[in-house]
């Protein structure tokens, strides 16, 4: 299913993965390693890999923490944001087909699985 995605936003350089990353923290506005690994039900150290790739290409930036100086805060940078925006649709796109293609029943059934494990 990933596949499916993967492919949509290809063509603007991110993974679904990466997506959905660049999505929490612009939610957030700003999130701490821990609270993204939460959020996203990864490990702290997977987070720290996935968001340094995100850095190299610009798209957030690492500061550190008001409160807790050793905490590393995650935030999106201007071209995160233009790219998030641009993706928005594009992965709007895929949901409705992928909706389409499995039906109410089926994304219900996707998501009673998906609940299980």
């Amino acid at each position: 299913m990933s596949a499916a995605y993967d492919e949509a936003l290809a063509p603007l350089g991110i993974n679904i993965a990466q997506f959905a990353l660049l999505r929490i923290v612009a939610r957030r506005e700003r999130a701490s390693l821990s609270d993204l690994g939460r959020a996203a039900e990864l490990d702290r150290s997977t987070i720290g890999r996935n968001v340094r790739v995100l850095e190299r290409m610009e798209l957030m930036r690492t500061m550190r923490g008001d409160d807790d100086r050793r905490e590393a805060v995650v935030a999106l940078t201007d071209q995160g944001h233009a790219l998030l925006a641009a993706a928005m649709p594009v992965w709007e796109e895929c949901q409705h087909t992928v909706e389409t293609r499995f039906g109410d029943d089926g994304i219900a059934r996707m998501r009673q699985m998906l609940g299980a494990v």
